[in-house]
Order: structure tokens, then sequence, then C-alpha cells
């Protein structure tokens, strides 16, 4: 089983005690604001995101990490890696993604997490590229995107909402470079 330990932060793979935590953070109006529709989610569609996000560790060998503050054992949410099946016109691709409860955000966590994250899909898993998609205006976002070294690649209009999406990438040679890793 993967764990990654930063700083502050222990990414790791999701527990039944992250359930009710999770089901906090997706029920938060402003955590959801930018993620797909804008809507909050229950406790059930939490325990089917979970187990959707193990299974992607089965199926790709990455996934996303439960983002677990080291110092209190809190949940903070989650970051890591994915396939962005719901939107064809990135594939293919692997995506570097977040969300934190509001009670997390602006300390860097997202950040840390993220780069941790990245360096685990690079390093580790051998991907040439990774991307990471922003509905325009979740500035929050875009900031991390650029503290990892990820560049704007381009703009589309995800079809299934209708929202104008950025999408930004870096590649293995573009963050072996940025890490000071290229040989």
């Amino acid at each position: 089983m993967i764990t990654i330990e930063t700083p502050r932060l222990l990414l790791r793979r999701w527990r039944d005690d992250d359930l009710a935590p999770f089901a906090a953070i997706n029920a938060d109006p402003e955590v959801m604001r930018w993620i797909g529709d804008g809507s909050v989610r229950d406790e059930e569609q939490t325990r089917a995101a979970i187990a959707t996000m193990e299974a992607l560790w089965e199926a790709e060998r990455f996934g996303l990490f439960a983002v677990e503050i080291r110092e209190t054992g809190e949940l903070a949410g989650f970051t890591g890696l994915s396939v962005p099946h719901f939107l064809p016109a990135v594939m293919p691709a692997v995506e570097i993604g977040w969300r934190l409860g509001r009670s997390f955000w602006g300390r860097g966590i997202a950040t840390e997490a993220a780069e941790a994250a990245l360096r685990y899909g690079i390093a580790d898993r051998g991907l040439a590229r990774v991307i990471s998609l922003v509905q325009v205006g979740n500035a929050a976002s875009e900031r991390v995107m650029v503290k990892l070294g990820m560049r704007p690649d381009r703009e589309l209009v995800d079809p299934a909402r209708g929202r104008l999406v950025r999408v930004y990438a870096i590649t293995a040679e573009e963050y072996a470079r940025r890490s000071g890793t290229a040989r």
C-alpha cells in the first residue's frame, strides 16, 4: 500500500473512517462551487466516490490519495492522479487534482500535497505528461497549478456541463528541469 509523507501531510489510501469527514467536505457548497456542475454530494454519493477512487488504484496503479494532516490525523481532503474520461477532448491523459475542506484553504496544503502526487506520478509511475483541469474563474486552483510548474495548454468547453475549462500541463522533462533532476 502506497503512502507518501511530506513535512505536514500523509498521503494514503482511503479508510472507512474517512467517509464522514469527506462527506462533510463534499456537502459544502463553497468547496463544490468549481467541481463539476457545482452540486454538493451526500453521504451515499461520497461513499460511491471513495469506492471509485479505490478501484482506480487497482486498475491504474495510481489514484487519488486521502490527504491527512500528520499532526492531528484530520482528513483534509484528497489529491492525486486520475484519468479524465469525462472530458474526451483531452484524452489520452492523466490529470492531477485536489479537493480540500474549507478549513484547510490558504495554508499551502493543496500545493504541498499535489507536489508530492505529481512527483509520484512522474518519478514512480513514469508518466510522460500530466495535465490539470480548472474551471475558468477558479483562481486558487490555477495558482496551485502554476506553483507546480504547469503551464496553460488550452481552453475548451466541458460538453457535459457547458463550463469553460482551462487545461494546464507539464511534461516529465519540464518537471525534471524544474525539480533539478534533469540529466
